[in-house]
């Protein structure tokens, strides 16, 4: 936690003190920011990863300078499977952080999205129920790594549970729980490939909102977006867990 009567000088001086590769920077630049005269910090991402013990953080610090203008610093800050330590390390822009990234977790140097998951080919497949078995099931394996954005996230879940139409969506208890969500990254786990459904095809995308809560919990909504209903419209359904969403896409593709 910051100290909001920080001086830029002794902010500055900290946040170079305590990362291992300060000597990296450009000396041009560390000039430059010898000049600040204020400066503003925001967490800018948030990662968890419970089983592994792996956490990160991404921190934006940006300094206003003598001259009218204004330098970013990105701040790393990590622990790695196995290891309790908390290190710190500074890049000059958001590229070269997501290369450390790659390099400390193996993770790809892009923040573009995932490719796709592939689905299977437009070979004849057998009955509606065999269609829709497989092709739900095709992209259950693949998961992205979690890289979450601290925006209005908890405004961003009521949003969701507001435009869910299924009767068995999620109660007032994780309505509750959710309004301490602070950050959130909203994946797609199927989508992008109409499905057939009563003799004809409905397009069914299912996205899962992946949410941070203040004390540090994770929970998941899984929504299902369809228009597996009689009039053809299009229907968002919510649901707690991916295999309630999953059964209920099985189940809409099969009755309307």
């Amino acid at each position: 936690m910051s100290d909001p009567y920080e001086t830029t000088e002794a902010h500055l001086g900290r946040l170079l003190g305590r990362a291992l590769n300060s000597f990296d920077l450009p000396d041009r630049l560390v000039e430059r920011l010898g000049t600040a005269l204020a400066h503003s910090s925001s967490l800018y991402t948030t990662h968890h990863s419970p089983a592994t013990g792996v956490w990160r953080e991404t921190h934006q610090h940006t300094y206003l300078l003598a001259d009218g203008g204004s330098v970013s610093l990105w701040e790393l800050v990590y622990r790695q499977a196995g290891d309790r330590a908390v290190r710190h390390e500074l890049f000059a822009s958001k590229a070269e952080t997501c290369l450390a990234v790659a390099r400390l977790f193996g993770e790809p140097p892009s923040e573009a999205a995932l490719d796709p998951v592939l689905l299977p080919g437009d070979e004849e497949a057998g009955d509606d129920a065999g269609a829709l078995s497989a092709l739900f099931a095709a992209a259950a394996g693949a998961r992205p790594h979690r890289e979450y954005a601290v925006e209005e996230s908890a405004d961003h879940a009521r949003r969701v549970l507001r435009r869910a139409e299924n009767a068995d969506r999620p109660g007032e208890e994780v309505a509750a729980r959710l309004r301490s969500a602070y950050a959130h990254q909203i994946t797609q786990s199927f989508g992008g490939r109409p499905c057939p459904s009563g003799g004809r095809e409905a397009g069914f995308s299912l996205y899962e909102h992946a949410f941070v809560l203040l004390d540090g919990e994770e929970v998941s909504l899984w929504e299902v977006e369809h228009t597996a209903t009689p009039d053809g419209r299009h229907m968002c359904e919510v649901y707690e867990s991916e295999a309630a969403a999953r059964e209920a896409m099985e189940l809409r593709g099969r009755v309307r």
